[in-house]
Formats: structure tokens, C-alpha cells, sequence
């Protein structure tokens, strides 16, 4: 993602292509790709005037939009389909099994935990039979009960309260950003704002270069909380999208008014400081603002304690679980 909002398309594509090779959820970052090319296409039309001379330009741009969009989609979704035929050609074409290589032990359990073992078995997997073939559904049908609601039982109440604080922070995130811009929210984005207009493009986490990182954030979130075991919410938000720490630390500046401070002993009234701060004896602060906070936690206000505690909170819970082989994730 930094690599794109710097300019290096080739090597940000490069990495998205390693990241769906990884994790199937990385075919949505294709969508980084497609949109900051459409908005700026976009933002060109309205910028140009309607002439039949302007034609032939616009056509030549849009066909080289749409190819070079359409290479770098495609390379993000090779691995996803490699892996896909792979399964295909092992558990689904005749005489490709693995089970000579399988040492026995591994398939008397594959026997009693209901697995299949290519080769083993005359009867084909019902996904050969499909019309696109994947695997990847099957498997989180079958075996890991991913589904529409399929979660949603009493017994994992404790699941929901673990991924709490995760679920209130993405949404509150998608909340400010849609009714600070809700005009730029309808149109996509895609209509030039006023300040672009007067040349100067607005910052900060609800400005218009924000708006597909929110996007990205609530279709995992939304997904996530009703299609797949809640517990894993939280890193799989963590590890997907900056939206969780810059909403964080959106809301920490704006309400945490140790962090407006300028070097006096009285907060300034005036915008959140994102620089080194030193008290005005020049010791016992720390340029780090997250430090700060929390040499200073008893002066913070409870939203703020609220943020780092939850912060905190699951590296430590995490790190004492993990480490002594206790579910955690």
C-alpha cells in the first residue's frame, strides 16, 4: 500500500501479487490498484473540456487504463488460480494422488478426522463437480464451518466480547469518515471535492485519499464479524488495513489534550501537534507521543486510556496465552 500511495506501481503490485499467494483475502487489494487509476481518469474528464478533438486522447487513455489495470489484476490473481488448479489436477484428475508418498500414521488420521487424501478413494470431491472449481470454499465449508451466521451461538459469546473493541473501533471509523463526507462517499470519490477544486486536497484521516482504505476496512470487517470465526477479527483487521491505527490515533488527537500541548503547561487550544514536544525544562518528556501518554496516564482522558488499554491489553493477554499454547489468536 505504501509503495503504490508513493508511485511505485510496479513494486507495489509485485508485493499484492506475494500477498494473495499468501492469504486469499489478498485478491481484494486489487481494488488498490483499479481505483486511484479510475479516480484520476475520472477527475480528467471533469477537468476537460467536451470536444469532439479531446475523443481520440480520451479513448487512447482509457484503453491503456483499462489493459495495464486488467495485467495488474491478473498477476494478483494468478496465485489464487495456481492454487486452485493445483487442487484440481491432485484430487480431482485420475491417477495424480499423493497417497504412495503419505506415510500411514498421517492417513489413519486423515481417516478419522474425515479427511481426504488424494488418490485414496474412488469418489471424487463434490467441488470437482462444480462449474469454477475452488477448493478454497470448500474447505471453509466443509471443514471450518465458514458461513453466513454460522457463528452466531451462545457458546461463543466470548469470542464476540474478544473481538469487542476491534468491531466498535472499524465502525466508529466508518461512521466519522462517512458523515464528515458524505457527498464524497455517494459519488465514490469520484467527483472532483472544493478543495481540489481550489488546489488544495484535504489531509488527515477523513480526507479524500482515505476513503478506499475505509472502503477496504469495512468489507473485511463486515465480512469477518457475520461470515468467519470472530475471534480472528482482530488481526485479521490488524494485519489488512492501517484503518485501526489511524483511527486510533485520529481520535487520540483529537480528544487527548496532552498531545495538544506545545511546550507550556496549558494544553493549546489549537491543532494537535504531531512533532517532538519537550516540557520547558527540556527533561521527562518523550518525543514519542504514544510514550508520553503513557508516562502521563493518569492525566489522560478515558477515551485515550480506553485506545492504549486496548492496545496493551491484547499484546499482553496475547503474549501469555500464545506462549503457553493456550487459544489465542
Amino acid at each position: 500500500m505504501w509503495q503504490l500511495e508513493t508511485g511505485r506501481w510496479r513494486l507495489g503490485g509485485l508485493l499484492f501479487v506475494l500477498a494473495a499467494g499468501a492469504r486469499a483475502n489478498g485478491l481484494l487489494n486489487a481494488g488498490f490498484v483499479l481505483y486511484p487509476r479510475a479516480r484520476r481518469f475520472a477527475l480528467q474528464l471533469q477537468g476537460t473540456a467536451a470536444s469532439p478533438r479531446e475523443l481520440p486522447v480520451l479513448c487512447k487513455r482509457l484503453l491503456g487504463l483499462v489493459s495495464s489495470s486488467a495485467l495488474m489484476c491478473a498477476a494478483i490473481f494468478l496465485p489464487f488460480a495456481a492454487f486452485q488448479y493445483y487442487a484440481y489436477v491432485r484430487f480431482c484428475e485420475p491417477g495424480a494422488g499423493l497417497a504412495p508418498s503419505v506415510p500411514e500414521p498421517l492417513l489413519q488420521l486423515a481417516r478419522d478426522k474425515g479427511y481426504r487424501v488424494a488418490g485414496v478413494g474412488e469418489a471424487k470431491p463434490p467441488w470437482c463437480s462444480q462449474r469454477f472449481p475452488l477448493v478454497y470454499s470448500y474447505i471453509q465449508d466443509t471443514y471450518w464451518n465458514v458461513g453466513f451466521l454460522r457463528y452466531f451461538e451462545l457458546r461463543q459469546i466470548p469470542n464476540f466480547l474478544l473481538a469487542l473493541p476491534v468491531t466498535l473501533l472499524c465502525s466508529w471509523a466508518a461512521w466519522t469518515y462517512i458523515s464528515t463526507n458524505p457527498r464524497h462517499c455517494l459519488t465514490l470519490g469520484l467527483e472532483r471535492s472544493k478543495g481540489e477544486e481550489r488546489g488544495k486536497a484535504g489531509d488527515g484521516f477523513c480526507g479524500p485519499a482515505a476513503f478506499v482504505y475505509v472502503v477496504h476496512s469495512t468489507a473485511l470487517l463486515v465480512f469477518g464479524f457475520f461470515c468467519m470465526h470472530v475471534q480472528v477479527l482482530t488481526r485479521f483487521l490488524g494485519s489488512s488495513s492501517p484503518i485501526l491505527y489511524w483511527f486510533s490515533a485520529h481520535l487520540l488527537l483529537e480528544h487527548e489534550p496532552l498531545l495538544w500541548s506545545t511546550g507550556t503547561d496549558n494544553p493549546a487550544s489549537g491543532k494537535p501537534l504531531l512533532g517532538k514536544s519537550h516540557s520547558s525544562s527540556g527533561k521527562g518528556t518523550s518525543d514519542n507521543p504514544v510514550v508520553r501518554l503513557l508516562l502521563n496516564w493518569r492525566s489522560t482522558t478515558p477515551l485515550s486510556k480506553s485506545i492504549l488499554g486496548f492496545f496493551l491489553g491484547y499484546w499482553l493477554l496475547g503474549l501469555i496465552l500464545h506462549c503457553n499454547f493456550l487459544p489465542w489468536t
